[in-house]
C-alpha cells in the first residue's frame, strides 16, 4: 500500500501533467432564496449535449457556495474574457460579498451576469453526479446570449492568461502601420539626436495592449547596440508607461497588476504615470552596478521576442522583469546635481491622436549634469514634435533595411 508521500507525489505529478492542458474559466452565478447572491469560479465548464441542451460545471465537494447553489431556482454561466482577471481573482477570493466593485447586471432567468463577460448562459440544474472529491454538474440551458466576443480567460499551467496572438506581422493592419510610417518619416532627426548625444534611440509603438515593438533604432558610433532590449517587449511594469499612463484607469490597473508586485512597488509605478502625465516623459537612473541593471531585463525581453512562450513562461519574464534594481521613481533634476541617467521616455501622438509611439533614449553618458540631462529632453522634445507631425503614410516607410521586426 503506497505511503503518505507517495500519494502527495503522485497527486503533484497528477495536477502538473493536467495543468499542460488549457481550459477556460467560468464563473457561475445564482441568487440564493435568501437573497444571497452567490458567485463560484470554475475551470471545468463544458458544452455536453444538444439534445437536450446540456452544460457542466465540476465544483469541489467541499464547497460552501456550491451548497448554496443547489437551493437555487437557476443558475447563469459566465464565460470570462481574457481582460476581467482581476474580477474573476477578486471573486474566487472572497468568502461574501462577492460582487462588491463588479458590475452585473441580471440575467432573464435573475442570476447576476457579468457586465464584460464573453457572454451568459442561463441554466437549471439537470442532475448531479458523484466522481470523487468533485461533483459533475450536469445544467439544462434555458437561455443564452454572447455580450461581449474577446478573447478567453484560459487557466494553463498554475495561471490565468489570454489566448492570444503574439506575432506582430499578425498585428500589422491599418492601425500600426500609420505609427510606422510616422516613425521612419523622423529618420534623419532621430538619427541626429543618437548621434549628437552619443546614445541609442530608438521609436517604440504598442503593437496591442500587451506588446510593444521597436520601429526604428539608431545608436551614436561606439554605443553598444546589443545591450538594447528585444524588438518586441511585452508591456508590463515598469515597460510601457509611456502609452499607458493616457489609458483609462481600468487598464493602467491592468498593467500594474502584471507586476504582481507589493504596495511600494506599486506606487512607485502610480506615480510615475502621474509624473509622466505632468511632464511629459519618464527617467529612469542607474544603480551602483550600473549599465548592468539591465542585463535581466534585456535577457527576458529576448527570450520573450524568441518565440511563442507557455503562460508559466510569459510570468517568469514579467517577474524578471519588475525584479530590475533600476530606480524608476520620479524625481525632478537638479540642475547643478549628477545622474547616472539609464533612460528617458517621452510618449508620441499617433497620426490618429493616441499615445501609442514612444522615444526612448538609452545607454547615454553617465555623470551626467542635471542641466545637460534637461539638455537631451529638450533635444528629445523637438524629435517628438517632428514624429507627431509626420505624415500617416510616408513613401518607402515599409522597407526590408528600415522595419525593425
Amino acid at each position: 500500500m503506497p505511503n503518505a508521500v507517495a500519494i502527495e507525489d503522485a497527486q503533484r505529478t497528477f495536477r502538473e501533467v493536467t495543468g499542460h492542458y488549457p481550459t477556460g474559466v467560468a464563473v457561475v452565478t445564482g441568487v440564493h432564496p435568501t437573497g444571497e447572491l452567490l458567485a463560484l469560479v470554475v475551470g471545468t465548464f463544458s458544452s455536453v449535449s444538444l439534445d437536450p441542451p446540456l452544460v457542466s460545471f465540476m465544483p469541489m465537494k467541499t464547497s460552501r457556495t456550491f451548497t448554496k447553489m443547489e437551493e437555487c431556482s437557476s443558475l447563469c454561466i459566465n464565460i470570462v474574457g481574457g481582460d476581467q482577471e482581476r474580477e474573476v481573482m477578486s471573486i474566487a477570493q472572497r468568502w461574501e460579498n462577492k460582487f462588491d466593485g463588479i458590475d452585473w447586471y441580471p440575467s432573464p432567468h435573475g442570476s447576476p451576469a457579468l457586465t464584460d463577460a464573453i457572454g451568459w448562459i442561463d441554466t437549471e440544474i439537470w442532475k448531479t453526479v458523484d466522481a470523487g472529491d468533485h461533483w459533475i454538474v450536469l445544467c439544462e440551458v434555458q437561455d443564452m446570449a454572447i455580450t461581449n466576443p474577446v478573447s478567453p480567460l484560459i487557466f494553463f499551467q498554475g495561471g490565468y492568461g489570454s489566448f492570444v496572438c503574439t506575432s506582430l506581422l499578425a498585428r500589422m493592419d491599418h492601425e500600426i502601420l500609420p505609427a510606422i510610417h510616422a516613425a521612419h518619416a523622423a529618420r534623419s532627426e532621430v538619427e541626429a539626436l543618437a548621434a549628437e548625444i552619443g546614445c541609442e534611440v530608438s521609436v517604440l509603438t504598442a503593437v496591442s495592449a500587451d506588446e510593444m515593438a521597436t520601429v526604428l533604432s539608431a545608436t551614436a558610433p561606439g554605443v553598444d547596440r546589443d545591450a538594447a532590449l528585444a524588438q518586441r517587449i511585452p508591456i508590463v511594469p515598469p515597460i510601457g508607461d509611456s502609452y499607458v499612463f493616457a489609458l483609462p484607469e481600468a487598464e493602467q490597473n491592468r498593467w500594474i497588476d502584471k507586476l504582481k508586485g507589493d504596495e511600494k512597488d506599486t506606487q512607485v509605478h502610480r506615480n510615475r504615470l502621474d509624473f509622466i502625465r505632468e511632464h511629459g516623459y519618464g527617467i529612469s537612473f542607474l544603480p551602483s552596478e550600473g549599465s548592468a541593471a539591465y542585463t535581466e531585463m534585456r535577457q527576458a525581453t529576448k527570450q520573450y521576442e524568441s518565440g511563442r512562450l507557455t503562460p508559466r513562461q510569459e510570468r517568469d519574464i514579467r517577474a524578471r522583469i519588475g525584479r530590475t534594481s533600476v530606480d524608476y521613481r520620479p524625481q525632478m533634476l537638479d540642475a547643478e546635481g549628477s545622474y547616472n541617467v539609464g533612460s528617458v521616455v517621452l510618449p508620441v501622438r499617433d497620426p490618429a491622436g493616441r499615445h501609442t509611439l514612444t522615444l526612448r533614449l538609452a545607454q547615454v553618458p553617465q555623470n551626467a549634469q542635471g542641466s545637460q540631462v534637461s539638455a537631451w529632453i529638450d533635444q528629445a522634445r523637438n524629435v517628438v514634435t517632428v514624429l507627431e507631425a509626420a505624415p500617416a503614410d510616408g513613401p518607402g516607410a515599409l522597407t526590408d533595411a528600415s522595419v525593425r521586426i
